[in-house]
């Protein structure tokens, strides 16, 4: 039986996904990484992961579809009992996730529902079903955003289920204690991805508000990001649960 640490993340074929999981790999653990729509770019990632000298293996998932759940994880256990000759793995990142700027007043109940689907009924009901398959001592990693704590317009929809999140991380780390799995939520500032139509990639009258506002002077970067989740899944944050971590280079202070 293989001893070797497992993380789950979702959304681990790009931007801040790939980098965690390549983060992850390089800390010494196997991945399972999940994917939207993209296969090749989630198989890439794979390679580069083995290249690491990990396991690692793709399924497809759509986050925001809890009918999804049953059969992922039944194909999750499988894989586990087959590679591993056990069925628990030891982290969940959910990072899954989808973005929307758009002004309140014009803000569509469909938009609201895409934004609650991924990043909060699919994170509470995905960590729900991964919890009896978490190892004793494991944990969850949650993924916020600064605009949880300062409000920049067009973020509504997308930062209140961002608030959620947080709340939700709390009552993780306080309800799963008795398996002593640790819970945290990271809060991005603005990163530098193709996430939200690539608005913080691409748009230079934004990255450059996004710079003077921060303290050390420019837009994130998915490398910022990738080490801090890595970080979270290793034996040095054993005592560090329930907490939110931003990491945005001092914005907005």
């Amino acid at each position: 039986m293989s001893t070797n640490k497992i993380a789950l993340v979702t959304g681990g074929s790009r931007g801040l996904g790939k980098e965690m999981a390549l983060r992850i790999a390089e800390k010494g653990l196997d991945l399972i990484i999940t994917f939207h729509a993209n296969e090749e770019a989630a198989n890439n990632v794979v390679k580069d992961i083995k290249k690491l000298g990990q396991k690692a293996i793709a399924f497809q998932l759509d986050t925001s579809n809890t009918k999804e759940f049953d059969a992922f994880f039944s194909k999750v256990s499988n894989y586990l009992t087959q590679t591993y000759g056990k069925s628990t793995f030891d982290y969940l990142v959910n990072n899954a996730g989808t973005g929307i700027y758009k002004p309140f007043l014009e803000t569509t109940e469909d938009d609201f529902d895409e934004m609650m689907n991924i990043h909060i009924k699919g994170v509470y009901f995905l960590s729900q079903q991964a919890a009896p398959l978490l190892s004793d001592g494991g944990g969850i990693i949650n993924i916020s955003s600064g605009l949880a704590r300062f409000s920049l317009p067009g973020s509504s929809a997308y930062a209140s289920m961002k608030g959620a999140v947080e709340v939700f991380t709390k009552y993780l780390a306080k309800e799963l204690s008795n398996k002593k799995i640790r819970a945290n939520v990271i809060a991005p500032g603005a990163v530098a991805t193709d996430f939200g139509g690539g608005e913080n990639k691409d748009n230079e009258k934004k990255r450059a508000l996004i710079s003077q506002n921060t303290a050390l002077g420019r837009v994130g970067e998915p490398e910022d990001l990738g080490g801090i989740v890595a970080f979270l899944c290793t034996e040095d944050a054993r005592w560090i649960n329930g907490q939110r971590i931003e990491v945005s280079g001092g914005i907005m202070l």
